[in-house]
């Protein structure tokens, strides 16, 4: 196994432990938006990261969900949400975490699908580069 598959299966672990931090908190009643948000921006952006990883792409240390699609795009493959919706999650990454207030961008059972999704198409895409 090559040391970019290697790193890509470890931030795919790392999604993953965020997406299930993000199901607890989802189906608390008293979790806030931000923090139940944060976890799944999280998870979206390791697993963004891991598919750059596998694919020998580079990126900036970035939150940026929206600027990794576009790499993502750029590099030739397809993002199973367009790069604009994925920017919904952004400002949970840094924004909200320090304010008490938090604009609903996004649901956080929408935020759960698009994380949910992200991580099942980035597992794929991992898998097959493993092969």
């Amino acid at each position: 196994m090559t040391p970019s598959i290697e790193e890509a299966l470890r931030l795919l672990r790392l999604a993953k432990r965020d997406l299930q931090t993000y199901r607890i908190l989802a189906a608390h009643p008293d979790a806030s938006l931000a923090a139940t948000c944060f976890h799944a921006q999280q998870s979206v952006e390791k697993a963004l990261k891991a598919v750059l990883t596998a694919h020998g792409a580079t990126f900036p240390r970035s939150h940026n969900l929206e600027e990794l699609g576009l790499l993502v795009a750029e590099s030739g493959i397809g993002l199973p949400a367009p790069a604009r919706e994925l920017r919904r999650l952004t400002p949970f990454a840094v924004d909200f975490r320090y304010d008490e207030e938090t604009i609903a961008l996004i649901t956080a059972q929408s935020a759960g699908l698009l994380a949910e999704s992200v991580f099942q198409w980035a597992r794929t895409l991992i898998e097959a580069a493993r092969q």
